[in-house]
């Protein structure tokens, strides 16, 4: 697995070829799912645009308003920011980020761990590796045992990031 690690002014991490086809496929979902897929109704679109005042449906309407297109622009861009740093092809590689683009990779990978979140059910308490356990014991080659690896990779893959820009 990737771990990022600081080099001078750069955050490195090198990515084995499943690695880049995962994250280019997470970062695309969500960019489609900003895009094409955009719906108030979706649960998913609900926590990544949470009601700013849940008591006021018209002052959240109003506020939605004005901001929303940014939100969704900047969410677009930060996810696309993953896409443009990935190796090209069907080969892994070296990943060199500036400060800026590992700001906007850790805002995107929250995003698709996010979403995923909400379509695997995770809750604040669920414990993942039970999750997971469960999982495998009931189908080990299930959509979701793959989908629970996906979402604990980005979580290891996000705070590897973010070690990196503290240390």
């Amino acid at each position: 697995m990737s771990m990022f690690r600081r080099q001078g002014d750069r955050y490195v991490a090198t990515f084995a070829v499943d690695e880049v086809r995962v994250l280019r496929k997470v970062a695309s979902e969500v960019v489609g799912l900003l895009t094409d897929g955009f719906d108030h109704g979706d649960p998913v679109v609900g926590r990544l645009f949470p009601e700013v005042y849940p008591d006021d449906v018209a002052g959240s309407a109003e506020f939605r308003r004005y901001t929303e297109g940014d939100l969704k622009t900047a969410k677009i861009d930060q996810a696309g920011a993953i896409l443009a740093a990935l190796p090209d092809g069907e080969a892994g590689g070296e990943v060199r980020l500036d400060a800026e683009a590992a700001e906007a990779w850790l805002r995107a990978l929250n995003d698709a761990r996010l979403a995923m979140g909400v379509r695997l059910e995770i809750k604040d308490g669920t414990d993942l590796g039970e999750e997971l356990d469960e999982a495998v014991a009931e189908d080990p080659t299930s959509s979701r045992v793959f989908q629970l690896s996906v979402y604990a990779y980005l979580g290891y893959l996000q705070e590897s990031l973010l070690n990196a820009l503290i240390d």
